[in-house]
């Protein structure tokens, strides 16, 4: 019987393997012939290390629900208009359609609230993911957690800090708790998708690094699931059903999943290193100390501090330059994908159906991803798809100041469908361009700093998405503040991946050294070995 572990699990084209007692002269070598097949052994470490991305999509968008307005009606027909301003009404004259304690608003009188408090708790979160990619960025690189236990802490904390959201008594208190939480999910996102990758061979690296992103999807289609499932419960249930659970994974998270070879190799914990390629892998532990013998890569002795890596990555002119570049265009990406869902209420047709399309547009987007991701170009991908999102997006402009001045009742098609339509394109096109640039960037950076550049990537992204929604305020009147603003900057961001060099089918390298010399060999860093 064959051996579940490298069985491969999808049929793909194979390539002429090398015999065992063939000499190897890099890591890369030795993790392609150890588990470069995609077998069971690897699909369940891969799922299990992007599971993690469900319950991070849970606490970003867990405010869509537990913060919001709820509805209401008149109880006083005489003094009471239901398409009033509630605001302007007296207190006795109407009531809320559910509990109060459904939603943080109701139970804390916070429906004439301005909007910098009732805005507090989502933007004391992503000030909260802001500090912690800043402080913590580094740590899966620099410091002995690895990235193993980097996920581990930043998911349990984050679950943590969420379950105790639940006993908040005020805004201020949920706030500092929502402060918290977005600090510790700062890095859950980027150690898993780093592990997951670096768990396989680089000829599944791309489809692996795919599968966060279908959990992502998930996790956000989630909530109004489990809201739907609690209607009337209080806000807080819905913060129990997310965090227990996330906990409950991080115990699974501590006894199945295996810390990454790459990472061990580099830190000099050889033994751990065969132990963990053994586990997944086909060779025997007794094989793989011969392949060791001949590897010359030297350590990672320069991670001395806990920010050694940003340093690293800043000493290097090349080095700056790619981070320089994927940044600038994760901020035109981050701009659209935080800031465009939140103006779909100006589009006209149903607000929920809006919504609704632009949850289910991340789907195809990772499912597209996941079977091409082997075949695209990254650099080609990523800006074709932000140079399509712009265009869409100002087309969707276009259509709003049309329909304003035009009358659709005698038009086969209505205005506010064409909107929607390019709106949808435009949020897919933006989407798919995210998970190709997180994959880009994976590639684009050595084993010794690679969760520190796609930590840096995500703190670009997360900036441009608190510009988002202070484009879609001002452009409630004119949506060229919003859609127009939108469009030209995601396409002109993602013009800057033209400075970089493509990686597809290129191996990825584990110091800053082989990088550099491949940037040197072949003058661009393209499609060479390390």
């Amino acid at each position: 019987m064959a051996d579940p572990s490298t069985t491969p699990l999808l049929s793909k084209e194979t390539e002429p393997e090398t015999p065992i007692t063939a000499p190897v002269s890099s890591l890369e070598e030795i993790i392609e012939r150890s588990i470069g097949d995609f077998g069971w052994a690897q699909f369940m470490q891969a799922s299990l290390v992007s599971l993690a991305w469900a319950f991070d999509a849970q606490q970003t968008f867990i405010s869509v629900v537990t913060d919001a307005d709820p509805t209401w009606h008149c109880t006083i027909s005489s003094s009471c208009n239901s398409a009033a301003d509630k605001c302007q009404l007296p207190r006795n004259s109407w009531s809320w359609d559910m509990p109060m304690d459904t939603s943080i608003v109701s139970e804390w009188s916070l429906e004439c609230a301005s909007s910098v408090i009732s805005g507090l708790p989502a933007s004391s979160f992503f000030l909260g993911c802001l500090a912690g990619g800043l402080i913590l960025a580094t740590l899966a690189d620099s410091s002995s957690l690895g990235r193993k236990n980097m996920l581990l802490l930043s998911c349990l904390l984050m679950s943590l800090a969420g379950l105790s959201t639940a006993a908040s008594t005020n805004i201020w208190m949920y706030s500092a708790f929502r402060f918290v939480c977005g600090f510790w999910r700062a890095t859950v996102g980027t150690c898993a998708l780093v592990l997951s990758t670096e768990l396989v061979g680089k000829r599944w690296r791309g489809q692996v690094g795919i599968i966060g992103f279908l959990f992502f999807t998930f996790g956000f289609l989630s909530l109004p699931l489990i809201a739907y499932l609690n209607k009337g419960s209080s806000w807080r249930i819905l913060y129990l059903w997310t965090c227990i659970p996330a906990i409950l994974y991080c115990v699974f998270l501590h006894f199945f999943v295996h810390e990454s070879p790459r990472w061990l190799f580099l830190r000099g914990r050889r033994e751990e290193f065969v132990a963990t390629l053994n586990s997944i892998g086909s060779h025997s532990s007794f094989t793989l100390s011969r392949f060791i013998e001949n590897v010359s890569i030297e350590h990672d002795s320069s991670n001395r501090d806990i920010y050694s890596a940003i340093k690293i990555l800043l000493e290097k002119n090349w080095a700056i330059r790619r981070l320089s570049a994927v940044m600038v265009a994760a901020f035109g990406i981050g701009v659209v994908y935080y800031g465009m869902p939140l103006g779909v209420g100006s589009l006209g047709l149903n607000l929920y159906l809006n919504v609704t399309l632009n949850a289910l547009s991340e789907l195809p987007a990772s499912l597209v991803t996941f079977f091409l991701i082997g075949k695209l170009n990254r650099k080609g991908s990523v800006l074709g798809f932000t140079l399509l999102s712009g265009v869409c997006s100002v087309l969707c402009c276009i259509l709003m100041a049309t329909s304003m001045s035009n009358d659709d009742d005698h038009k086969w098609i209505s205005t506010d469908w064409l909107k929607i339509g390019a709106e949808t394109v435009s949020f897919f096109s933006v989407c798919t361009a995210f998970n190709v640039i997180l994959i880009y960037t994976l590639e684009l950076f050595p084993t010794c700093v690679r969760n520190s550049a796609v930590s840096m990537l995500r703190q670009a992204l997360v900036l441009g998405g608190v510009f988002g929604p202070v484009l879609v305020a001002a452009g409630r009147k004119n949506g060229v503040l919003s859609y127009g603003v939108f469009g030209v900057t995601v396409a002109f961001c993602g013009l800057f991946v033209m400075f970089l060099p493509e990686t597809k089918g290129s191996s990825i390298c584990d110091t800053m050294a082989e990088e550099e010399h491949k940037v040197i060999e072949t003058g661009t860093g393209d499609n060479s070995s390390c």
